[in-house]
């Protein structure tokens, strides 16, 4: 059984959805094999290069459009008010469909106007100064339209998003960003949840490398082995990648794995259960306040100043 959740457009969205980010060329196949195997909720980007990709997934699963929610996002050179609309139907076009369920900003910051994905100038990334509310308010105007549903943000700080709220119209329907087991903000949470904003986790699995080391000079291993969500696994024959999902779906939130490899797209589907009140209190024991993807340094802009897991 599927786990939805409401969206304050009225929309429901699929609990665990299937994320699209790299390998452009795998993607495909993996989205064919996605959809066979249940999913119903697919998340890409502009910048990901996967929009054709996972259209062409969708004509192929063979699964009628309504039953299908597919998010992508608006990146960071189309800013400008007057580039939003042609971007939503740069990416229907891409995507092959006549609506997208949901369209958010990616990141907070703008990008010289064009067709170059990362701009730079004197080999720094050539931000200009377009406002994110200008930008949203121009999205907010493809409502209208019908060819988006639902529009929402990525990466936004809390006094951004506080900001966001204030002056404009449209309550954004989700804001994805990066939490997991090591990194819970369960105050940002909260925040979310008082304002009817649905939560969206990109990284679930928090760090996939198998080393990571912080500017401390220790080494932490991966959070899908952490000790913790192994023995909650224990109890409900799943493995601590699933308790991992499991965790975001208990605290009413969707969930984005991402995998090439059928047996684990399959697994990861059965992320979608609920945990019982005594593993979500061992699991706030383990919040590290990690944060594991943070692109200020490339982007330009300093992101998460006013949350966890920032350096």
């Amino acid at each position: 059984m599927t786990t939805y959740f409401k969206l304050n457009t009225g929309a429901e969205i699929p609990a665990i959805g299937f994320g699209t980010w790299q390998d452009a060329e795998a993607q495909e196949h993996a989205v064919v094999d996605a959809i066979k195997a249940g999913y119903r909720h697919i998340d890409t980007a502009r910048v990901y290069g996967t929009e054709k990709a996972v259209g062409k997934a969708i004509k192929k699963a063979g699964v009628s459009r309504d039953q299908l929610f597919v998010t992508t996002k608006l990146w960071n050179n189309k800013h400008h008010p007057d580039d939003v609309a042609q971007a939503v139907q740069d990416s229907l076009d891409d995507l092959d469909l006549e609506h997208i369920d949901l369209f958010l900003i990616h990141w907070p910051v703008a990008w010289k106007r064009g067709s170059e994905l990362f701009p730079k100038e004197n080999g720094k990334p050539a931000v200009v100064d377009i406002d994110y509310i200008d930008t949203y308010k121009a999205l907010e105007k493809q409502l209208a339209t019908g060819k988006v549903k639902a529009i929402g943000v990525s990466n936004f700080s809390k006094a951004e998003m506080e900001r966001l709220l204030k002056n404009t119209s449209v309550v954004p329907a989700t804001h994805q960003l990066e939490s997991h087991p090591w990194l819970q903000q369960p105050g940002f949470a909260e925040w979310h949840k008082s304002k009817g904003i649905h939560v969206t986790h990109y990284s679930p699995f928090g760090n996939q490398n198998e080393l990571y080391s912080s500017k401390e000079g220790t080494t932490i291993g991966k959070l899908i082995e952490d000790p913790v969500l192994a023995e909650i696994g224990t109890k409900y024959n799943k493995s601590a990648a699933q308790v991992a999902l499991a965790w975001g779906v208990t605290v009413g939130h969707s969930v984005l794995p991402k995998s090439k490899t059928p047996s684990r797209i399959k697994a990861n589907l059965e992320g979608d259960f609920k945990l019982d009140a005594e593993d979500m209190k061992k699991i706030q024991g383990i919040d590290r306040k990690l944060r594991f993807n943070d692109s200020s340094a490339d982007f330009g802009k300093e992101f998460f100043t006013d949350l966890d897991g920032k350096k």
